[in-house]
């Protein structure tokens, strides 16, 4: 346990940054979940845009990085791309 005063408030601060950052990554992820999961393309780009918002706002916050971001979105935008397609022969 800190005893100094100033390490008492880090440790205060530090725990509500870590709870804020954990309700913004389990919204994207939960977001990344569903389309995931969508059973159509048309649903698909319904979920889009606010799960790639999301994810931008997260790296806005800080709670993730913004090539770990990139990487989200651009395998997210793949699998949209590919919802519907015939399977390649």
């Amino acid at each position: 346990m800190p005893n100094v005063k100033s390490a008492i408030k880090r440790n205060r601060t530090n725990e509500v940054k870590r709870l804020r950052n954990r309700m913004h990554r389990n919204k994207m992820r939960t977001l990344i979940k569903k389309l995931r999961g969508a059973p159509d393309r048309e649903s698909a780009l319904k979920l889009w845009p606010e799960t790639v918002s999301t994810i931008d706002k997260n790296v806005k916050f800080g709670v993730i990085h913004r090539r770990t971001a990139a990487r989200y979105k651009s395998r997210l935008s793949h699998l949209v791309a590919g919802i519907g397609e015939s399977p390649a022969s």
